[in-house]
């Protein structure tokens, strides 16, 4: 997406965006009152003080960190269209240098872990409304089948979903608010709570009060998803849907403290506060609408989840996957290895806690930890925006202050599973810092040659027939965009083990524009029929089926006259003129020639371990195998100093 194009998908207000915002972007914000209030109340007797306190934390937490930090600040930070931790970091990296990829992987690595607990406690905080009509149903079964069929949906694309989900999600949203004011009709004094003076006497007053911050967290829980989903609805339809969205929520918080105030002195029992507004006449009705939104909910960390680590790919810090776009919109995208990643660890999750207030215990630390790395990278995005430095100084202040508040109400959390989510997120933060390092090294001792040094030399082997033929037509892939340099392993390739003659030398770079379905191709002729550089400019949208499209240009190629193969004698015998294809792609491995200290030697074992996991280049190119040659080379970061072998007499 264009600067220019990105800017009026952001500015543009439809009543189908705004729906599909709805759907995509606030389920899992949206369905925070089914377990916030139930969190804050679990093995606590109801108590005046801290119901009016929760109620006013959570409406000033909504205020601060989902209104004030996202919703009107963070969404102006787009990078090309596209939202999230890593996109900011895009964005201002330039400006500020590398170091922030530290926050900025911290960041994305903590969403993915708070992206694998979502679902789960969404899902069963819902089914286990049942258990008001039948105490000993077991829902374990249930939610699985549930998870089960939510991820096999996301291969249809979020545009798809989002015309679905969005409408159950208005219906959704409306039934909240109005069951809150139902609830709060006999008490309308509790709107009281919003002074924050309520919130104050809580955390003051109240024995414990301080850690019910990590309760009181779960109500914010989707912000950081609603910025990662940015590119797929629009900046300005995300605010709007925000206004009627965030009445609904406080509205749905107000009756249940209502109730709460009703029930001083006794426990909340087996069931969320929420299920207990719902009037028995409509209970089994509402569960399906519960069901369903809870299913929606998931999707905004799922969708933010394939866009994170879109962007980590680009930004060469995540192993390469397979991406694909099912919209006409690059936001919209589907990672298949990314949704069966975190299908296995939803199953693991409900599987470990099997009930929400269990699963309570690790949701919210790791998202805790993305909030508070956001922080630092909008604080320094700001200053790039030449936001006066008080202001900054006074926003950054305020957000950390809030966020480390909750991040040390939620250490409690810790040892009850919180340390399941922790582990997680470290572990993909380390996968990511390995990834980037490694790569990093790699990148340093691969080594660019000009190609015009080589021609006269490719030239001569070429019509030398003492020399074997390899193939009459040999191509290169290039991660080089440059028609005047190749890499130096391609020259070795063909130069420097048994000599690869071929009637013509072909360099092949594919650039993926943000534009959907351009099909377009450069090329640079080296030496007229014997070496040539193509560059294919494609799409996003398109598959690029690189051996298809690469006959089809040498075709053109053949009828323009630019490449003449009437002294080919081969062509007599072959049913194309153009002769036959080698595709050469150069595989690199760790050689055994190597003397690293070990942490660089960890580094870099680990990062060609983790090259196993990624996406085969012959598959994401879409080469034919049959006419596919995978060459390996060595890689050598520290030679070994070898002690010369003394000859026995």
């Amino acid at each position: 997406m264009s600067s220019t194009s990105a800017a009026s998908f952001h500015k543009r207000i439809t009543a189908a965006g705004v729906l599909i915002a709805t759907g995509i972007v606030f389920g899992d914000i949206g369905t925070s009152p089914l377990y916030t209030l139930n969190a804050v109340f679990h093995d606590r007797v109801i108590t005046e003080e801290v119901a009016l306190g929760a109620l006013s934390a959570i409406f000033w937490t909504l205020f601060f960190q989902t209104t004030l930090k996202y919703v009107i600040i963070t969404l102006q930070a787009d990078n090309k269209g596209e939202g999230g931790i890593l996109s900011l970091y895009a964005l201002i990296r330039r400006f500020w240098g590398k170091w922030l990829l530290i926050p900025a992987m911290a960041g994305g690595a903590f969403l993915m872990a708070d992206g694998i607990i979502t679902p789960p406690i969404s899902v069963a905080s819902a089914i286990e409304g049942l258990r008001k009509i039948n105490p000993d149903i077991n829902t374990v079964p249930i939610v699985i089948v549930i998870l089960i069929g939510l991820f096999c949906f996301q291969q249809f694309g979020t545009e798809r979903i989002g015309k679905i989900f969005g409408p159950v999600m208005v219906v959704w949203f409306s039934f909240i608010g109005i069951l809150g004011l139902m609830a709060m009709s006999g008490t309308p004094g509790v709107l009281k709570a919003l002074n924050p003076y309520y919130a104050w006497v809580m955390l003051k007053e109240v024995p414990g009060g301080f850690w019910l911050l990590g309760s009181i967290f779960l109500c914010t829980t989707g912000a950081e998803a609603l910025y990662s989903d940015m590119g797929h609805c629009g900046r300005n339809n995300i605010r709007v849907s925000w206004i009627f969205i965030k009445i609904m929520l406080i509205l749905s918080y107000a009756g249940q403290t209502a109730w709460l105030l009703q029930h001083t002195g006794e426990t909340v029992g087996i069931v969320s506060p929420f299920y207990h507004i719902v009037p028995e006449a409509i209970y089994l009705p509402s569960i399906i609408i519960v069901t369903l939104a809870t299913i929606i909910a998931s999707q905004a960390l799922i969708s933010g989840c394939f866009t994170l680590i879109n962007e980590a790919i680009r930004l060469d810090i995540w192993p390469r996957h397979r991406v694909v776009f099912p919209g006409n919109i690059k936001g919209q995208i589907y990672i298949p290895f990314i949704n069966w990643f975190l299908l296995a660890g939803c199953l693991g999750m409900v599987l470990h806690f099997r009930e929400s207030t269990a699963m309570e215990a690790a949701f919210g630390l790791s998202v805790t930890l993305t909030m508070i790395m956001s922080t630092v990278l909008i604080n320094f995005y700001l200053y790039v925006k030449r936001v006066p430095g008080i202001w900054v100084t006074l926003i950054t202040a305020v957000f950390l202050t809030i966020e480390f508040s909750f991040l040390i109400a939620n250490f409690q959390k810790i040892k009850e599973g919180g340390w399941i989510t922790l582990l997680i997120g470290a572990t993909l933060f380390l996968v990511m810092y390995i990834w980037q390092k490694g790569r990093g090294i790699k990148r340093a001792l691969t080594k660019l040659v000009p190609i015009e040094n080589y021609i006269e030399l490719l030239k001569r082997l070429s019509i030398d027939e003492k020399i074997p033929k390899y193939a009459t037509n040999l191509v290169y892939l290039t991660s080089s965009g440059s028609a005047r340099k190749v890499e130096k392993t391609a020259i070795d390739s063909i130069l420097s083990r048994s000599p690869k003659r071929a009637d013509v030398y072909w360099f092949v770079h594919v650039n993926v524009l943000d534009e959907p379905y351009a099909l377009r191709y450069h090329v640079d002729t080296l030496l007229k029929n014997d070496v040539y550089f193509i560059e294919f400019n494609l799409g996003f949208r398109i598959d690029p089926r690189i051996d298809f499209y690469f006959r089809q240009v040498v075709n053109d190629l053949v009828k323009s006259g630019e490449v003449d193969v009437s002294e080919r004698y081969e062509q007599y015998y072959q049913e194309s003129e153009v002769g036959d294809f080698r595709f050469l792609i150069l595989d690199s491995f760790l050689s055994f020639d190597n003397d690293m200290p070990f942490g660089k030697n960890f580094i870099m074992k680990s990062y060609f371990n983790l090259k196993l996991l990624s996406v085969k280049e012959m598959v994401n190119f879409g080469l034919d195998p049959s006419n596919v040659t995978i060459e390996k080379y060595p890689v050598v970061v520290t030679p070994v100093e070898h002690e010369r072998l003394k000859r026995e007499p």
